[in-house]
């Protein structure tokens, strides 16, 4: 792989150790996967955020970066453990919270924004059709891909911050043009409508397709939080960093012959999958993070009623600010949901916490179930609020 004379004097040590580790890390994935160069991107979105996933190894490799790294683009964070700045009101330790704080210290020293969402897009972090990002986080990766028209792999936690601190990334994958066409046509002849339904079909697609990228024909409309939720799903249960939607999505692609169908009855054996036979102590909403006309919709589901078990509404801080200036936020905690900003079901520590937690998110389905031991049920969001309003599905 060509550098150029920056990068090799990022690489022999002349801009940091921190440079210096960070150009060794790029220039080892550009080999690995056959990149000729490197290239700029124009943001950076890290995960690996929380400390329940990072421990004390990662935080002393954060510190070290600290010392002398400074970012060169902008760059914001994934979710962290825990409500940065009441993290009490959630049931998180304080001994937790001290490392995470720690965490959030060694990112904000590198001149990284705390923004500690999975939606960086909701919030400022938005980029063009066309421009190179390095972003991890797979449902932020997914969307910004085949939404939003960027270009990034499915970069991990040390790859993307790299990048930030080098202002490059490798020049292949889902940075190449040629990389990003379809593979398989997905007829979908199902009714598609709601947030559960998107999940549903993105779990259904991706756990018939694997990581192909699909081009997908029988969508007749779909909204933000709709695609939001959708490549969350796609992403999770399949692996693919990139699908096209036709008539909806903007990327270009040759339409591929190789077909397959998605039928009602793969929809429903998805949402039959999703559900156990429990019964919920724990509601969870915000997988991805709930954008501004989530939390108005949950607030009028909620509007002078309370609800029987632990309710969280994750979603971003800035999202939270902005649905506090309308009086969205103090409609929901009336009720007794808690508002989880900075955090969710999916990063924070709440292994034994709960037994049985409801969704209506396949994702958050997927962790539940894998990092924290619970069964779940999946349905509508108004299904979710419902069953946390009587406390039985």
């Amino acid at each position: 792989m060509q550098l150029t004379k920056e990068e090799q004097e990022f690489l022999d040590g002349k801009h940091g150790n921190a440079a210096k580790k960070s150009m060794e890390i790029l220039k080892a994935l550009g080999e690995i996967y056959g990149a000729e160069k490197l290239i700029p991107v124009t943001s950076v979105q890290v995960a690996g955020v929380s400390y329940h996933n990072l421990g004390d190894a990662g935080l002393e490799y954060l510190e070290e970066l600290a010392k002398d790294g400074k970012i060169r683009v902008r760059t914001t964070l994934n979710p962290a453990g825990m409500d940065l700045k009441d993290w009490k009101k959630l049931g998180i330790s304080d001994e937790f919270a001290e490392k995470q704080l720690k965490v959030i210290s060694a990112f904000e020293k590198l001149g990284i924004e705390p923004t500690a969402t999975c939606t960086p897009y909701l919030i400022g972090n938005k980029p063009n059709i066309g421009d190179h990002i390095s972003w991890s986080e797979s449902s932020a990766v997914c969307y910004a891909n085949s939404v939003l028209g960027a270009k990034t792999n499915r970069e991990g936690g040390p790859s993307a911050l790299a990048s930030a601190i080098t202002g490059k990334t490798p020049m292949y994958g889902m940075h190449l043009d040629k990389e990003r066409h379809a593979q398989i046509t997905v007829n979908v002849s199902a009714a598609i409508k709601t947030l559960d339904d998107f999940s549903a079909l993105g779990y259904a697609i991706g756990k018939k397709i694997g990581n192909k990228i699909p081009y997908i024909i029988g969508i007749k409309e779909a909204d933000t939080d709709q695609l939001k939720i959708f490549s969350a799903s796609i992403a999770t249960y399949g692996g693919t960093a990139l699908f096209h939607i036709e008539g909806i999505t903007p990327g270009k692609t040759i339409i591929p012959e190789e077909k397959t169908e998605t039928a009602q009855k793969d929809i429903d054996d998805a949402k039959k999958a999703l559900n156990d036979d429990c019964e919920i102590d724990f509601v969870a909403i915000g997988c991805p993070h709930a954008s501004l006309n989530e939390l108005k919709q949950i607030s009028k589901m909620l509007e002078r009623k309370h609800v029987k078990i632990t309710t969280w509404i994750s979603t971003a801080r800035k999202t939270l600010d902005e649905a506090e200036k309308l009086g969205i936020t103090k409609i929901i905690e009336d009720s007794g949901a808690s508002l989880a900003p900075d955090t969710c079901m999916a990063v924070a520590p709440l292994k034994g916490r709960f037994i049985c937690m409801a969704t209506n998110s396949a994702k958050a389905c997927f962790y539940a179930r894998g990092s924290n031991g619970f069964k779940t049920r999946f349905g509508s969001t108004e299904q979710c609020i419902e069953a946390a309003i009587t406390g039985t599905w």
